[in-house]
């Protein structure tokens, strides 16, 4: 029976009946109306129902407190009441007389802790029941464990904080490296420490504690991506007929450090042939390898290393030069006296690719002409990237030249080589704009679903100063490009239609205009196959082209990350800028030789391509800073 001074369980914390109201109910069996006033530990009183609360002890009892101290503890015989109520069932009185020999309210609030544990009791308080020995035995060693592992952790938190730690720490350290990977948002080593759980803070920490060197980059992983190149071989091209263009003498020009060449370039009279490798033959859309390079969306270019979009075993089968006869997809592109083009045609080719560095390209172009068909070659080609050049720019292209750095990781060395003004490069970049544009202008007439890249204009300038200042001028007002399945001018290139089919090995989007081309074609493995309608190419592009953002946010960051690397050690060196812009007593700046730009606060008032000596100041690698001063 629950009456006043009797002592109850009420949230598995002891409380102290202080009045009842509506019937003299009885523990176990309540009405709807019954209500218990009850008193808890620190004087808080309540009105609950009364089978909200669970009857210990009838009393009489005036005060809780001292309740646990008052309990027979030193006469517990734990174990022996649940070696002795074995196949049987007991109430909560029988339990505490049991262990305790007396049923008093601090011996039966004792016992109901006993069973609320759960180690040796299970059940309800009206009936106890015994768990099996085996049971007990396993939960006992389950919190053996868990207090050894308590005890560990405490152990290693105070090698931590006397910075003593030890190998075999890390795997108290895993919840930190995964926030710094940005795998999880929490924590648990930072909170306990008192620190803030960011990526920033957690690489900091890993630095400070010499877990990690500045060598760990974690920004990849930050975007869900992975360093470990494609698996899945989409095999060799399938047998099918192809054009021989081998008799053409065709270039693949590319930096000395590219070893996957995807595109390659020839010359006759009139016509250019853009041969770009031929992935797509194939690899069929939604197939295993085409899934794959869609969640990646392109090759992830780093300084510590390449991963790739598609396997590297394919790398021999359509990288071109890489056989004495390479497949591809050729792009014969007809121009008009003006550069425009006349007509574009579609072939699936074999190709004969001598690869070249841009500097073997210049040595050639350096000639005149002179050096035989190769250098007659590169100087049409010279003669035309200069004129479609020239026919974008009267369309309103932008002509952007900032310095760009190449950074390397070698042997945990940081090196930053910048990025030579080739005339070649020009001559590649052209050839590759007309192929896009040429591409575009194919699929549109045949009002093929494609992935098309636009550009909106970007705010009017009145006046676009020269040199470095202008390209930064110029590049602050573009917009961002988008892809569309629809046609539309890009700004920025000076075009009225335009697409990407040159680097299908490096960009999801480009594969996927390859298999629109291939399928309109009805070459190859798609023969019996229709391009995909635009319900079924815009998921794919997008899926793709989110992916391939996610890429370019990753290099972006890892530079900024080598960068700080590289300064890391070079606080006080001094640094030649260019003022590119100024607001205010603030000017944006570039390195040249680190291809960075960055603010600072000049002592005058500098004029925009004006050099500008810094100095640097501070490097804060976790967050990917760094701070110049004026020297």
């Amino acid at each position: 029976m629950i009456s006043e001074k009797a002592l109850v369980a009420y949230k598995n914390h002891p409380a102290l009946v202080s009045g009842v109201s509506g019937g003299s109910g009885v523990s176990g069996v309540s009405g709807a109306g019954e209500k218990v006033s009850i008193s808890l530990l620190g004087g808080d009183s309540l009105r609950v129902r009364e089978k909200d609360v669970e009857f210990l002890h009838p009393g009489p009892l005036t005060t809780l407190a001292g309740l646990e101290a008052d309990a027979g503890n030193e006469a517990a015989d734990i174990r022996g009441a649940w070696e002795l109520i074995e196949g049987q069932e007991v109430s909560l009185k029988e339990l505490t007389e049991l262990i305790y020999g007396e049923f008093s309210p601090p011996n039966a609030w004792a016992a109901y802790q006993i069973f609320r544990d759960g180690l040796y009791f299970f059940g309800t308080i009206e009936a106890i029941r015994p768990r099996a020995a085996a049971d007990v035995a396993q939960e006992e060693q389950k919190r053996a464990e868990k207090r050894q592992g308590e005890e560990e952790r405490e152990a290693f938190l105070a090698r931590l904080k006397a910075g003593t730690l030890i190998p075999q720490d890390g795997r108290f350290l895993q919840d930190v490296e995964a926030l710094a990977y940005g795998k999880t948002k929490k924590s648990r080593t930072l909170r306990e420490l008192g620190n803030s759980e960011t990526p920033e803070e957690a690489h900091r920490f890993l630095l400070r504690n010499g877990v990690w060197t500045p060598l760990v980059n974690p920004h990849p992983a930050r975007f869900g991506l992975s360093l470990i190149s494609a698996g899945i071989d989409p095999g060799p091209p399938p047998e099918e007929e192809r054009v021989d263009l081998t008799a053409l003498r065709s270039f693949a020009v590319d930096n000395a450090y590219s070893d996957d060449p995807d595109d390659a370039i020839s010359i006759e009279g009139n016509i250019l042939y853009v041969h770009v490798s031929d992935p797509a033959s194939a690899i069929l859309p939604d197939s295993p390898a085409d899934l794959e390079a869609r969640g990646r969306g392109a090759t992830l270019y780093l300084p510590e290393g390449i991963s790739r979009m598609i396997a590297v075993a394919a790398l021999p089968y359509y990288a071109l030069g890489q056989e004495h006869r390479s497949p591809a997809l050729t792009f014969k592109i007809r121009l008009n006296e003006d550069g425009s083009i006349g007509e574009t045609e579609i072939i699936p080719s074999f190709v004969k690719v001598t690869r070249l560095t841009y500097a073997d390209a210049d040595r050639i172009l350096s000639d005149g002409g002179e050096t035989g068909p190769e250098g007659a070659d590169f100087a049409a080609l010279d003669r035309l990237a200069a004129r479609n050049q020239k026919r974008r720019e009267a369309a309103g292209a932008a002509v952007i030249e900032l310095p760009e750095v190449h950074i390397s990781l070698r042997e945990g060395e940081v090196s930053f080589e910048p990025d030579k003004p080739y005339r070649s490069a020009n001559v590649i970049r052209e050839c590759m704009l007309l192929a896009g544009e040429g591409a575009g202008r194919w699929a549109q007439e045949r009002r093929l679903p494609f992935p098309y890249v636009c550009q909106d204009a970007g705010e009017p300038l009145e006046a676009v100063v020269p040199g470095m200042a202008g390209s930064y001028q110029l590049r602050r007002r573009m917009k961002p490009r988008e892809l569309s399945i629809k046609p539309g001018r890009h700004w920025g290139l000076g075009m009225e239609n335009y697409t990407q089919v040159t680097s299908p090995l490096r960009r999801y989007t480009d594969l996927l205009a390859h298999q629109q081309i291939r399928a309109s074609l009805g070459a190859g493995l798609y023969r019996i196959r229709h391009p995909l309608e635009e319900d079924a190419l815009l998921p794919a592009m997008a899926a793709g082209e989110a992916a391939a953002g996610a890429s370019v946010h990753a290099e972006r960051a890892s530079r900024a990350h080598w960068t700080a690397v590289y300064l890391a050690g070079k606080k006080g060196s001094r640094w030649d800028a260019v003022v590119l812009d100024k607001k205010g007593n603030r000017a944006t700046v570039m390195i040249p030789l680190l291809g960075l730009e960055t603010q600072v606060f000049p002592q005058n008032d500098p004029e925009l391509n004006s050099p500008i000596a810094l100095t640097l100041k501070s490097v804060k690698i976790p967050e990917k800073e760094t701070l110049f001063v004026p020297a």
